[in-house]
């Protein structure tokens, strides 16, 4: 078994936060927003960054400016941007005859082509770009843009320019073949409950585990609840309650090419997520568990109703 995190010194933990870099895993639960400090595989702090109960969370890379961290919740889309203090804010496109788009209850976020995709309760999926003019999410600027693309019944999950859906997936795709308008294409499948759009197309399904080849294709067979990658071949999926990984060296994706991966405590995984070098699983037990390449370390960061998890670089 993995060590817990408590055994590992606060000067160690410092030692190598040095030499590796410091990424945030924020964690969206019924509480609030958790963010956990890594580097590597050691776990350092973790706090409550927010205390609006969060039903999804993600991460906006951005070039100029900070990157920022979307979370939905019941006041629809707060933004924040990454760094030590994270302040959460509402977003508000400012507008005219938008208002609304971003200010409704939303059930899922993600990230895609320098914008974050919103689902709402109301099926309506949403493109939300914060202008690079706008250093800092609350602040009202004349760049940012939010643009109904269109609906879907019961939105689960959105990752890259995938969406999932108790009708199906759904990709996000231009309408004219020029870019100037967005729309979104049912891909197939049924009862998607979560999709990882980063290189091979995946989808978590009732029925199982899917890859998208020609035409959707069974990876794994069961309840299928969770999934994510990485875009550089590393994958996970939950099937059954167990986590299944898909190594980089794999070049195929069926059912022969994922492993059962074990876990340091007895609780099943329910967000995926992954950072520079490291793959995370938090439990519905609240146990947040990262692996670097050397196997699985764990530690308790006290939440429940985990909901999603997202990595943040943060130096």
């Amino acid at each position: 078994m993995a060590p817990a995190e408590d055994d590992i010194s606060i000067e160690e933990k410092r030692v190598y936060a040095g030499a590796a870099g410091r990424t945030d895993a924020y964690v969206a639960t019924g509480g609030g927003v958790v963010r956990v400090s890594l580097s590597a595989d050691k776990v350092g702090a973790f706090d409550m960054v927010a205390r609006e109960p969060a039903r999804d969370i993600a991460v906006l890379p951005r070039k100029e400016n900070p990157d920022l961290i979307g979370a939905a919740t019941a006041d629809g889309l707060l933004v924040a941007a990454v760094g030590d203090d994270p302040e959460f804010e509402p977003f508000d496109s400012g507008t005219e005859g938008s208002d609304r788009i971003g200010a409704e209850p939303a059930v899922a976020v993600g990230a895609c082509d320098g914008a974050f995709l919103v689902a709402g309760e109301d099926g309506g999926i949403d493109r939300i770009a914060v202008g690079d003019a706008t250093a800092m999410p609350g602040d009202s600027s004349e760049d940012s843009t939010a643009t109904r693309i269109g609906t879907v019944r019961d939105p689960r999950a959105i990752d890259g320019p995938l969406v999932a859906a108790a009708d199906g997936v759904y990709r996000i795709v231009e309408s004219d073949g020029i870019g100037s308008d967005l729309e979104l294409s049912a891909v197939g499948l049924d009862d998607a409950r979560d999709v990882a759009g980063a290189g091979m197309p995946l989808a978590a399904t009732a029925s199982g585990l899917y890859w998208l080849g020609n035409g959707w294709m069974t990876a794994r067979s069961g309840d299928a609840a969770a999934v994510a990658a990485d875009g550089d071949g590393h994958a996970m999926a939950v099937v059954d309650g167990d986590l299944l990984v898909h190594p980089e060296d794999a070049v195929e994706w069926e059912t022969d090419t994922w492993r059962a991966a074990e876990l340091p405590v007895d609780e099943e995984p329910t967000a995926l997520g992954y950072g520079p070098g490291v793959s995370v699983a938090v439990t519905a037990a609240g146990t947040l568990c990262v692996d670097a390449g050397d196997g699985w370390r764990h530690q308790v960061v006290g939440v429940r109703e985990v909901e999603g998890v997202a990595l943040a670089v943060v130096e």
